[in-house]
């Protein structure tokens, strides 16, 4: 059975995903602010957001919250890290990619996760501890054992072109002996396909906390890892990621390591 946390927190996704929806055949006419260069948000970012931490604060007042669109919210050692619309860039053109992110964090360990593909009607739960699942079923992470023949996943940030040479760089390494790479446009998305094996790995440099939070705990409830690009277990400050499978992580790890600058290599 899944804990109350994550039954809250499910009815807080599948109602910010109903506003989501709502808005899908009105996409021209809504306002839409670009908060810096290449980032934008839109009125349906806030009001998913203020419909989850409505939802939070009923059940859990006293818990503090790190949302994308509204910032921090109070403090405490229970933090509920929301993104309202991951893929955002995607929503706005009409592309079917994107979804609702909401993690737990407990003194900074990620404790419940939920994320919600509207779209699909694909909801990923997990409590640490308890497994991964998809719509009540247990998932678990591909079981490739190498990184030759993987798919994995990535994300070119626009806050981070600093780094494109070396990412690129990355990309070539990893696909010396990945089958591919796909841009979704979704980080959280793309670490739940993680843990239901549908990619065998992911890496991105510079994520946010609101990213990774609800995924992270996915890929390794459902038997994965996560780690910085130097192979550091854990969810990286610098939020630089590789998550996977054990094995293509360590593939993947090994694969980047002559490609890191020394900003990478933090």
């Amino acid at each position: 059975m899944p804990r109350p946390a994550v039954n809250v927190a499910v009815r807080a996704a599948r109602a910010a995903g109903q506003i989501i929806l709502r808005y899908m055949n009105r996409l021209e006419g809504l306002a839409v602010v670009e908060k810096q260069r290449m980032d934008f948000a839109s009125e349906v970012d806030r009001a998913a957001e203020a419909e989850i931490i409505r939802e939070l604060k009923r059940a859990f007042p006293a818990h503090a919250i790190l949302a994308e669109e509204s910032g921090a919210q109070g403090k405490g050692k229970h933090v509920w890290v929301i993104d309202p619309l991951d893929g955002t860039h995607n929503y706005l053109r009409g592309f079917p990619h994107f979804c609702v992110s909401i993690g737990m964090l407990e003194n900074g360990e990620p404790m419940h996760a939920v994320v919600y593909d509207p779209l699909r009607d694909e909801l990923f739960t997990a409590s640490r501890g308890d497994g991964a699942y998809l719509n009540d079923r247990r998932i678990r992470v591909s079981p490739r054992t190498e990184l030759g023949g993987a798919l994995l996943a990535t994300g070119f940030p626009y806050r981070q072109r600093a780094h494109l040479n070396p990412q690129l760089d990355m990309t070539r390494a990893l696909l010396a002996d990945a089958e591919d790479i796909r841009r979704t446009g979704s980080a959280a998305l793309d670490l739940a396909y993680v843990a239901n094996g549908r990619l065998d790995g992911y890496f991105e440099i510079g994520l946010k906390p609101w990213d990774m939070a609800a995924g992270c705990l996915l890929v390794r409830e459902a038997g994965g890892r996560y780690c910085d690009f130097v192979g550091r277990d854990g969810i990286p400050d610098t939020g630089n990621l590789v998550a996977g499978g054990l094995k293509v992580v360590e593939g993947m790890v090994k694969a980047i390591a002559p490609q890191l600058t020394p900003a990478l290599s933090r």
